[in-house]
Parts: C-alpha cells; sequence; structure tokens
C-alpha cells in the first residue's frame, strides 16, 4: 500500500505539470454532521469522525494537531475553528500518534498505523520541521504494517524516542531515525518521568505493567498489589508531570476494571470505581477505547476513558466520579480515544472519539465541539438517487446514517453504526438503511421518518451486505433474507455456506435474481422460479473474500467481482454468467479491492477502488491506469457512477466522500 500511495503522488505531481485543466476528484463532505449522536440519546452534538490522537502545541496553545483513524494529520491554527489536512500525500493515512518535541516546538512526530483498528496500515513514522505544516516518511523500517498506540519524547532528551506498537516496544536514539526494538509483547502505553526515562519509564503491556530505570533498555515487573487473573484486554499507564511519584495504571481483563495509584513509592489498589451498569457496561470495548490521563499538575485529580470518560477527584482516601462525557444536560459522542491538557492550562482538555474531538474549558463539566471542517468521516456504503448526483445517502463507523443534499454539510437520517443502504431507483423517495449486523429500515420521504422492518435475526458479517431492486429487497446473512413487498413478511432460503462463511458482496441482475459472493469466494445465483426462490453455485473465482459485484448494464451474463483478501487476482471478469472468470488484476498494485463500477455508455470502461486509489480500464481490464488525480491516499471503500450526471463518487474510510465528473468523449 505504501509503494502504490507513493506511485500516485508522485503521478499527481507529474499530471499536475501535464495537464492542469483535467478532470480531478473533488471533496464534497461531509465537513461536518450536525445534531450526531452522544453517549446521552436526549442530547445531540456537531459530529464528524474518529480522532485517535491529540496533539497541543507547547509554545501555542492555540495551534492544534489531530490524528484521524484512517483520515490523516489535520492542523488548526485556531483552536479548532477550521481545520486543513497537512498528509493527504503520505503512504498511509492511519496515524494512531502524534507528539510534538518539548524543546523545539517546529519539530513533530507521528506514528502511522491506528493500533485500536487500521494497524495494518502502517508505514512508518513521520516527521515534520515546520509545526506540523508539512510531513516526511522519517523512518519506515521497522514499522511498516505495525500500528501505533503511543508515542513519547524523553523530556530530558528529546533526540530519545519510545514507541508503543502493537509488536511492542521501540526505541530511537537518534531523534527518530533508527529504531531498536526492545520488548516484543504488544504494548499500548508509555510514560516517563518528567526527569526523564533514566530515572523512570512505565510501559502497558499484554502481559502487565513494566517499569525500566535505564530509558527502555531493559523491564521488570511493575509490584501491582491484588492484581486480577486472565489475560489483559486493555491497559494504560500516566504520570502526574509535576509530581511524577504520583502514577496510575487503569486496565480491564474481560469488562472488569482495575485501577491503581502510586504514591510514596508503593501501589495502591483503588477498589471505589465509576458505577457498573450490567446492561450498558462502559468497559465493555476496552481493546477499542481506553486511556488513563492523570491532571499534570494535579496529583489529585485523574480522568479514565473508555466508552464513557469519568474524572476522579480524591478528597483524603475517597474518591468522587463524575461521568464529563454526559455531565447534566452536556453530552459527547461515546468511544473514547485519547484526552489532551492546554499547556496554558490544565482545566483545558480537548478529547478525541469517535464523533471527532471536543473541548472543555472546565474539566469536563461543558464541552464545545471543534469538528467543522474536520472531513474525517468513515464512509462504509453509499446510495444515489438517479436523478440526481446531488443527493447520496451514506452508512458510515459509528455516526449513524447521514444524506447529501449539495452542501458538504451532510444530515443525520440514522442513529447507531450506519450499514449498508440503497434505493429504490424505480421510485426514489423509498430508501433503506441498515446499521450493525441483521437490521433494516425503510424510509417513503427519503430520511424523514423510517420503519423498521424487523427482518429475522441471524448470524452475519458486522456489516451485512444490503440490496434494493423495486420492491425486492435483500439482506445477506448465512441465509438470503428476501421480500418481494418491500418489508415483512420475509424469507428465509438456505446458501448451503461452512461455518463462518457469510455473504460479503450483493447485486441484482433483476428483481427475480441475486448474485452473492462470500467471504470464502463462493459465487452464487438466487432466483424467483414463481413459487420459491432457488440457490445455484457457481463457479468461483477465487477461495478469497469477495467485496463488491457489479453487473454490465448493457450485458447481463458479464459479471465483475474485486477481491479484498491479499493474493494473486483482486478484479476477475466473467461473461457467461459465471460459468468461467478472467483475472483482469494486471497492472493493479497487490493490495485489496474494494469496489467495482461499469460505465453505461461504455461497456469496456471499469472503475475499481482500491486501499489506495481508483483505478480505470478502457479494454475491460487487459490493462489499467490510476483515475486518482485530487484523491487523497486513503482507503477507498465504496464506489458508485451516477448515470444521468456522468459522476464517478466514491467513499473513503476517514476522509469523507469524493466526486468527478466523467466526460463521454474521456
Amino acid at each position: 500500500m505504501g509503494k502504490a500511495a507513493v506511485a500516485l503522488t508522485a503521478r499527481r505531481l507529474n499530471r499536475g505539470r501535464r495537464a492542469a485543466r483535467e478532470p480531478t476528484w473533488e471533496f464534497i463532505g461531509p465537513s461536518l454532521i450536525p445534531n450526531g449522536q452522544t453517549i446521552k440519546p436526549t442530547h445531540r452534538v456537531h459530529v464528524v469522525g474518529r480522532v485517535s490522537s491529540i496533539a497541543i502545541d507547547p509554545e501555542n496553545p492555540t495551534h492544534l494537531l489531530v490524528g484521524a483513524a484512517a483520515g490523516g494529520i489535520w492542523e488548526s491554527a485556531n483552536t479548532g475553528t477550521s481545520w486543513q489536512p497537512r498528509s493527504d500525500h503520505l503512504p498511509s493515512l492511519a496515524i494512531g500518534a502524534i507528539a510534538f518535541d518539548p524543546n523545539n516546538p517546529k519539530r513533530v512526530y507521528a506514528g502511522s498505523g491506528e493500533g485500536n483498528y487500521f494497524f495494518n496500515l502502517g508505514a512508518g513514522v513521520y516527521a515534520s520541521g515546520n509545526r506540523g505544516r508539512t510531513w516526511k516518511v522519517l523512518a519506515a523500517v521497522p514499522f511498516r504494517g505495525i500500528g501505533f498506540y503511543d508515542l513519547v519524547l524523553d523530556p530530558k532528551n528529546p533526540s530519545v524516542l519510545y514507541a508503543a506498537t502493537t509488536e511492542g516496544f521501540y526505541k530511537s536514539t537518534n531523534g527518530g531515525k533508527s529504531w531498536s526494538h526492545k520488548r516484543k509483547q504488544k504494548c499500548w502505553d508509555i510514560s516517563v518521568h518528567s526527569n526523564g526515562g533514566s530515572v523512570e519509564l512505565l510501559a502497558a503491556f499484554s502481559d502487565g505493567l513494566f517499569v525500566s530505570n535505564n530509558a527502555g533498555n531493559t523491564f521488570a515487573p511493575a509490584a501491582l498489589p491484588a492484581p486480577p487473573k486472565g489475560p489483559w484486554l486493555r491497559l494504560a499507564v500516566d504520570h502526574v508531570r509535576t509530581s511524577s511519584d504520583i502514577a496510575y495504571a487503569f486496565g480491564a481483563i474481560g469488562t472488569d476494571p482495575h485501577l491503581w495509584r502510586r504514591a510514596r513509592g508503593s501501589w495502591t489498589k483503588i477498589t471505589t470505581l465509576p458505577p457498573m451498569d450490567s446492561a450498558r457496561v462502559w468497559t465493555r470495548q476496552a481493546h477499542y477505547n481506553w486511556y488513563v490521563a492523570a491532571t499534570p499538575d494535579n496529583e489529585f485529580q485523574v480522568y479514565l476513558g473508555a466508552l464513557r470518560t469519568y474524572r476522579g477527584d480524591l478528597a483524603g482516601n475517597r474518591w468522587t466520579w463524575t461521568d464529563v462525557t454526559a455531565a447534566g444536560d452536556n453530552a459527547i459522542h461515546k468511544d473514547q480515544h485519547c484526552l489532551t491538557f492546554s499547556p496554558e492550562n490544565s482545566n483545558i482538555i480537548y478529547a478525541g472519539n469517535d464523533g471527532g474531538i471536543y473541548r472543555s474549558t472546565n474539566s469536563g463539566a461543558t464541552w464545545t465541539p471543534l469538528n467543522k471542517g474536520l472531513g474525517i468521516t468513515e464512509i462504509e456504503y453509499l446510495a444515489n438517487d438517479p436523478d440526481t448526483s446531488k443527493w447520496l445517502m451514506a452508512g458510515t463507523q459509528d455516526n449513524g446514517t447521514i444524506r447529501y443534499a449539495g452542501s458538504t454539510v451532510w444530515d443525520l437520517i440514522a442513529d447507531e453504526d450506519g450499514g449498508d443502504c440503497d434505493v429504490d431507483h424505480r421510485s426514489p423517495n423509498v430508501i433503506y438503511h441498515s446499521a450493525a449486523e441483521v437490521t433494516l429500515e425503510r424510509s417513503n420521504d427519503k430520511g424523514k421518518t423510517w420503519t423498521d422492518l424487523v427482518p429475522p435475526s441471524l448470524e452475519s458479517l458486522f456489516y451485512p451486505p444490503v440490496e434494493v431492486c423495486g420492491s425486492t429487497v435483500a439482506i445477506g446473512a448465512v441465509s438470503l433474507i428476501v421480500t418481494h413487498k418491500g418489508g415483512p413478511p420475509w424469507t428465509t432460503v438456505p446458501l448451503g455456506l461452512v461455518d463462518k462463511e457469510f455473504p460479503s458482496a450483493m447485486r441484482f441482475i433483476d428483481a427475480n435474481t441475486i448474485l452473492i459472493g462470500t467471504t470464502h469466494g463462493r459465487m452464487l445465483r438466487v432466483s424467483w422460479t414463481g413459487a420459491a426462490w432457488e440457490t445455484v453455485q457457481l463457479t468461483s473465482p477465487t477461495p478469497r473474500y469477495i467485496s463488491c459485484i457489479a453487473v454490465d448494464p448493457s450485458n447481463p451474463q458479464r459479471f465483475w467481482v474485486t477481491i479484498q483478501q491479499v493474493g494473486d487476482g483482486r478484479v476477475y471478469r466473467s461473461d457467461n454468467s459465471g460459468a468461467d472468470w478472467v483475472d483482469c488484476s494486471r497492472g493493479l498494485r497487490p493490495i485489496p479491492m474494494n469496489a467495482v463500477a461499469v460505465d453505461p455508455a461504455n461497456h469496456k470502461r471499469v472503475w475499481v477502488a482500491a486501499d489506495v486509489g481508483v483505478y480505470q480500464t478502457f479494454d475491460l481490464g487487459k490493462t489499467w491506469k490510476s483515475f486518482s488525480d485530487g484523491l487523497p491516499n486513503a482507503i477507498a471503500a465504496d464506489l458508485i457512477f451516477h448515470k444521468q450526471d456522468r459522476m464517478l463518487i466514491c467513499g473513503t474510510r476517514s476522509r469523507g466522500v469524493w466526486v468527478i465528473p466523467v466526460p463521454l468523449s474521456a
């Protein structure tokens, strides 16, 4: 992926010199999603997408940098009033950690590959010499395919850097140019004593909390009293900066939280933790959202981040816990990933979560969203109105189902995770959306009101495929769930899949014929005989994950499929209804392919969306060229072609939606 991104960047630069008048991709949002969901259902707030890391300029508290899950590094010079992307050209836009050099804030470092999810997109350590305005790859080795959880500079010697990654603890002694692997267990968090790592470095590993007194060269287990049994799901650690004898360790085993505080050289277990609701356990996603943040100048205050963030205040021997993510009428998005303190005032805090970035000036009592212009929405699926490209619907990761109506500010039209969605092209006011697992709702007024269609609960992918053709609606699970009436009653059609095999892509040929591709590379055709649905297994193009199916509008016997699992072929074509397949991958980078679209006016012209870039063929896949000018190096997740307006539309992971006009003469 890194090589593909570098090649695309070089091509864009050359293209700019050659033919500046050629069409390029244009960002259409979301730049903001008002009325987004929060931890408190009755409260709404501006959202945009997942923020994994936040860094504040030590010399200028109005200067902020954030890292998005797979959306790159963004800069604000005005305390989050406006934002600019600063890393769209880099080999990977997945960012796990950002850190300023405290002695020279012109120097900033970032770890690519987000440990929480997009860890496999690691492309190395990035560096900036101008406070984050421009970036370059500082060290690709040894971090390709490795995700960052934390990146820390030694406060007494900033040429020494420490990295917490999915593959363990790394150290650099030359400003990040080269790195040595000091411990191989997964490392989630690092905290360094204010007098430097040679005094004390605490690191949270998958096998427990460890301490080093020689700047991370060797480690010994920290003696935590009353240690729990079982494997750690997550563990975090932090010092109080002005009183580094005080430190906190916060971990989860299963859904059980554990907290320790160190003072006067010994650790004490804190047993009076925030209350647990068995129905809505705030620790249930510790593998994904978890941190501990000690207030830098207050040894009696600490923040615990999970689904919610709790502020703990110690008075005597008594802890008081406040849910600052849902205090009073004030609430922010759930799934907390990071919390950063302003260098000018520790009461000013910044929270990063699945909704974006939020600022509080009073230790979490109230919040202000800083998400306007931060184009980092993670798009999972797209659907369009056949009559206009100025209307789109998209399913997003944890920010619901959203609607585009011509503005970069998109409307939220349904909560929860936004799964697959579709539009009845015969009656475009009728639209469908799903959330996680087998769910489906229909709206007859383009998303103003919804009706739950109550499909049967079957095992499926987290986001099962949904397809609509007129009043025929289908959901792909262990069995096909289908109706001819736009809703209940549902028919369940066995597909003959093996254990843990699921439909991963579907496409209608017509209202009575559905193509299904599976996670194992199986291709099925399910047809209505007039009395029942009949399943026929077609020839498999490859025994790997099928991510998308397209049917040639001019020839219903010609199918295209893309393969998301890395291997030999990534794009296949069948000209005889799936009896035989041709590998059309020659000239494409050996990276996952996520979506495919066919030009209705020229059946030889096809586009595919890859984990980096969009590619185009004019000869049925014999040769491919990049079609990515203007597109950031983000994951191109979904692709649709608007026939009437001749607009190609691409949904990306954590960089929103982009469009490009496609002239007939091209």
